[in-house]
Order: structure tokens, then C-alpha cells, then sequence
């Protein structure tokens, strides 16, 4: 039982049931002003069932409090304060994370059910731009988050290998391209005549008729659409799969829009079979409007297929696949009509699993405030900043650190580190413009600053010839100097279990940073390595810092080097 279960609990007794224990822990608040006590009781809820003055109710139960887990209990006007016992919690604290290790926090929330992840998806045939980064690495935090909680996370990279612009990329080819070139240099050659189409197409209307033409011969299989098609994706996913490597992420799937395409029939069968297609400008849509929807499309008058078909193909087939408990679909926020659409069309069809569907949006990545766009040029490539960033921590660490062994893998662990901390540590909903020189700060609120604090945390266990032993744990004495980390340490595994219910791992990247901060604030005003009776007990607690500053890393996708 934590802190906060056995205060409600005590409570409870002494109230002899006019609440329930679960009414009661969600009245327990965490005052701000530790001189408040570290658990707070309001009292009025009970103050208007028993027609009696809150402060009165706040000194009863107070006097009926007796449990040894708290050093004192007050009666503060209608609130009743509980002050832990310092002493019993950081025993029990460490106890547990010394024990358990990299376990610590793990929990069995999800009983070992499926969650499909739907993350990172980049178009074949278009560079791997900054702005695939958060789909990509929201989505796996999520997956080691979920794990974390007993879930079994699928993750499924949907690439865009189908559509539209397949057809202006080959019509584009065929008008200006040239095959050395492409062989050559194959992204930079097909991102420049994915361009020059458009800029063609603002003054040639014709041009888009032409791209939608040789689409519509790819998705009837003619062999030298497929063909170009086949080449164009095998040059991305080489280039792809580079990246994944230098950020430490693997997939389960690589199936993409195309792999859903001799499924979609079956699909548009049983909406017609369900009576849900009606016909709209020679369209075939299914109308939503009961759920205060524009219609969804689902084939074009031409007959092409759109991406409700494939992503409502795709939902059915992971279902029968996966069996999921739940789907996520990181994707940008500016999708999530599109999504409301797909899901509302799923429950019309009957699948009462369309409510474990989420989308998971996130905002755009910024350059100079401005929103990137891969058809106007105005991209940044993801590879070209994580090797500058790279190069900026290599530089940086030989500058601090000259003597350190091994500065290129370290090196990579902070720059890449940096990259994704910094998108992590902000709510998903907002923008990010990012700065390379701010996310490398080795101070403030970056990625290089938790990764930092470990690695000093852990140069004190080696100059302190400190092993692990539980038993230094039983006899800690806590201070108001260690206070403010053991209730730090204590909180990781509800930290944990927040990421999870609200889908964001901004909480475990916040949590990091103040764990960080404490630990800094402790080093700076206490002699950690003094020799003194209490010193095994000062590096068993630095020793659990470590254990949860990296088990939070990790959680992010984050490596946090020993030495820096």
C-alpha cells in the first residue's frame, strides 16, 4: 500500500464509512508548501454531510490518525495535514530500488495486451525530414511507456508508399529525369523532381491530370509504373533505415499503405454490404453527419481509392491480425478530422472495437517559426541535423572532457539524445522550433543535462568504491536534505503510470529534469564522499538516483552514458 492509500485508509476508519476509499484518495491533495505537510485532506465534503464546521471534522479525525507511516498529523483550518515519516519512507523507497533495479516503477496495468502503435510513416521517394521526427519518436516512448505498464506495444511503420503523389513523382521522372542521377543520389534527385512538378503545376494545369493518370495505371498494376514505384521505394527505405539506426529504433511492421491494396475490395464489399455507400458527385462516400461529420470518401469518381479506404483496411486487418486492446495513431494534429472520420465509420460498420482507437496528435516542427513544406523545398533533413548535432556534442565534450574514453559513442548518445529530449520534454500538442545550439546546452532543460547529472552521479559511486547493498538502505537516516529527492523517487512509478494514461511522454522528461535538479541542488551543499558513519547511506540513495535518472532516459529512447 503506498503513502496516500494508507492515509485515505486511515481516514476511512475514522469516519466509519461515509465515504468510500477510492471518493477519499481522490480528495488527497500534495500541498505545494511542504510546511503543509506532504499529504492534505480537505474536510469539506464531509463538512455538508454532517452539517458541522470543517475545522471541528479536521481536529476529530486528526485526534483518530495513529498509523506509524506519518511522523505528525495536523488540523489546519478544514484540511488534515499528514507529515511522512521521513525516516520509515526513504528506507522503504530505496529498499525497492535497489532490489528491483531497472524494474522499478514497472507495472502490470495492461495484463500483457496489445496495443498497436501506428508512428512514424514517412513517404517513400521524399527525404526523411525534421518534421517525421515527432510522429517517430513520440511513438516510441509510448511503446517502452506501455511496455513499461504490462502492455505489448506493436510498433507499425505505415509508410506512404501509395498515393496521388506516386503518380506525380513518376510523371515527373518520365518528363526530367534522368537514371545515373537517380542511382547516384537517389532521395536528393526524386525530392528535386517531386518539386520541380509542383512548381511546374502552379502555371500547367495539365500536369496534375498527368500524375493522376500514371497513379491511376500504378493501382491497375501496369509494369513500368510498378516497376519505377519498386526502384523509388527501395532507394527510401536504405535511407530510412540509416536514421532508425542512429536514433536506436526498430519496428515489428513495415507495412504500408500498399500492402492494403488487394484488401481494400473486400472493404468497400461489406460497407456496401451494410448499406453505408452512397453515391456524392459519382463519388462513394459514407455519410456521418449523425455524428456532426462531413462525409468520408471512399472511392473517387474515377475509381481511385483514398486514405479512409486503406487506413479502415488496415484498422480491420490489425484487429483480426494483433487482436489489440488498444490502436494509437501518432500522426499531426491537422489529422485528426480524418481520424473522427475512419473511427465513425467503423462503429457504422459495427466494430464495437473502433472505441479502443486513438489518435495520439502532436504539433508541427518549426523552422524559424515557420511550418516546412517538402513540395516548396523548405525542408530540413532529419540525418543532416542529427550528424550536426553529433558533431556539436563531439565538440563539446572534448572541450569539457579531452581525456574522456570512447567521445564518439558518446557523442552520439548526447546528440541524438538531445534531439529527442527536446521533443519530448514539451506537451505533444504544441509547436517545436528547434535550435541545435539550445538543445545541446549541458545546463537548463535539455537531454546533455539529465544525461550529465547521471554520469556525475555515477563518477561519485566509482570515487566512492560504492556496491550495491540493500541493507545500507534499512538503517538510512533522511534529513531534510534528502527529503525533497527520496519523494522524488518515490513518485516515479505514478509518473510512470500518468505517461501511460494520458498518452505523453512529456512527464517522464519533466520528471527527469527534476530529479536532476535535486540531485545537483544535494551535490552542491553536501560532502557526499565524507567519510563518516552515514556515507554508505548518502551512496545507496545516489546510487538510486542513477537507477531512476537512467530507467527515465530509457523510457524517452535515450542511452545516458556512464561518463561525460
Amino acid at each position: 500500500m503506498n503513502d496516500q492509500s494508507e492515509f485515505a485508509s486511515s481516514i476511512l476508519h475514522a469516519i466509519d464509512g461515509k465515504l468510500e476509499q477510492n471518493q477519499i484518495e481522490k480528495l488527497i491533495e500534495k500541498p505545494k508548501n511542504p510546511d503543509h505537510g506532504d499529504l492534505a485532506f480537505p474536510c469539506f465534503s464531509l463538512a455538508k454531510m454532517e452539517r458541522k464546521a470543517p475545522h471541528l471534522i479536521a481536529q476529530e479525525l486528526r485526534s483518530n490518525i495513529t498509523s506509524s507511516l506519518f511522523e505528525k498529523v495536523e488540523a489546519a483550518g478544514g484540511y488534515v495535514n499528514a507529515f511522512l515519516n521521513k525516516n520509515t519512507v526513504a528506507r522503504q523507497v530505496l529498499s525497492e530500488i535497489i532490489q528491483k533495479k531497472s524494474a522499478y516503477g514497472t507495472q502490470n496495468i495492461g495484463n500483457q495486451g496489445v496495443v498497436t502503435i501506428d508512428m512514424s510513416s514517412p513517404n517513400i521517394a521524399k527525404p526523411f525530414s525534421m518534421g517525421h521526427l515527432r510522429s517517430t519518436v513520440i511513438g516510441n516512448s509510448l511503446a517502452l511507456i506501455l511496455e513499461k505498464c504490462g502492455f505489448q506495444p506493436i510498433k507499425i511503420n505505415y509508410l506512404g508508399d501509395w498515393g496521388t503523389q506516386f503518380g506525380k513523382l513518376i510523371a515527373a521522372y518520365k518528363m526530367w529525369g534522368n537514371e545515373q542521377q537517380v542511382n547516384e543520389d537517389p532521395i536528393k534527385e526524386l525530392l528535386k523532381l517531386y518539386i520541380k512538378f509542383h512548381e511546374e503545376a502552379e502555371t500547367n494545369a495539365e500536369l496534375d491530370e498527368k500524375g493522376r493518370k500514371w497513379f491511376k495505371r500504378l493501382e491497375d498494376g501496369d509494369e513500368e509504373a510498378l516497376n519505377l514505384w519498386k526502384w523509388f521505394k527501395e532507394a527510401s527505405l536504405n535511407e530510412f533505415n540509416r536514421i532508425y539506426k542512429l536514433l536506436n529504433i526498430e519496428f515489428d511492421s513495415y507495412n504500408g499503405e500498399a500492402y492494403y491494396n488487394e484488401k481494400m475490395d473486400d472493404t468497400v464489399k461489406l460497407l456496401q454490404k451494410k448499406g453505408l455507400l452512397t453515391e456524392s458527385d459519382q463519388a462513394l462516400v459514407v455519410e456521418l453527419s449523425d455524428a456532426d461529420l462531413p462525409p468520408c470518401l471512399i472511392k473517387k469518381s474515377d475509381g481511385a481509392t483514398l486514405y479512409a479506404t486503406r487506413d479502415l483496411t488496415a484498422a480491420i486487418d490489425r484487429k483480426q491480425r494483433y487482436d489489440f486492446v488498444q490502436s494509437l495513431y501518432v500522426v499531426g494534429h491537422e489529422q485528426s478530422l480524418h481520424f473522427q472520420q475512419v473511427i465513425g465509420v467503423l462503429k457504422k460498420m459495427g466494430f464495437s472495437w473502433a472505441t479502443s482507437m486513438t489518435h495520439v496528435p502532436f504539433g508541427m516542427v518549426l523552422k524559424d517559426g515557420k511550418k516546412m513544406s517538402t513540395r516548396k523545398g523548405k525542408v530540413v533533413l532529419l540525418e543532416d541535423v542529427l550528424k550536426e548535432s553529433i558533431e556539436m556534442a563531439y565538440q563539446n565534450i572534448s572541450v569539457k572532457n579531452p581525456d574522456l574514453p570512447d567521445k564518439e559513442t558518446v557523442a552520439k548518445q548526447v546528440g541524438v539524445g538531445a534531439i529527442i529530449f527536446h521533443d519530448l520534454k514539451n506537451d505533444r500538442m504544441n509547436d517545436m522550433d528547434f535550435s541545435l545550439k539550445d538543445m545541446l546546452r549541458f545546463e537548463g532543460e535539455t537531454g546533455p543535462y539529465v544525461q550529465y547529472t547521471n554520469a556525475r552521479a555515477r563518477s561519485v559511486l566509482r570515487k566512492g568504491r560504492y556496491t550495491p547493498d540493500e541493507t545500507f538502505a534499512e538503517s538510512f537516516a533522511c534529513t531534510n536534505k534528502e527529503w525533497e529527492i527520496i519523494t522524488l523517487l518515490k513518485e516515479f512509478p505514478d509518473v510512470i503510470r500518468r505517461a501511460q494514461e494520458q498518452l505523453d511522454p512529456s512527464q517522464i522528461a519533466r520528471y527527469a529534469i527534476s530529479l536532476a535538479r535535486s540531485f545537483n541542488k544535494y551535490y552542491g551543499h553536501v560532502k557526499i564522499l565524507k567519510q563518516d558513519d552515514c556515507i554508505k547511506q548518502r551512496l545507496t540513495m545516489v546510487h538510486a538516483v542513477t537507477i531512476v535518472l537512467q530507467e527515465s532516459l530509457r523510457l524517452l529512447g535515450i542511452d545516458a552514458p556512464e561518463e561525460m
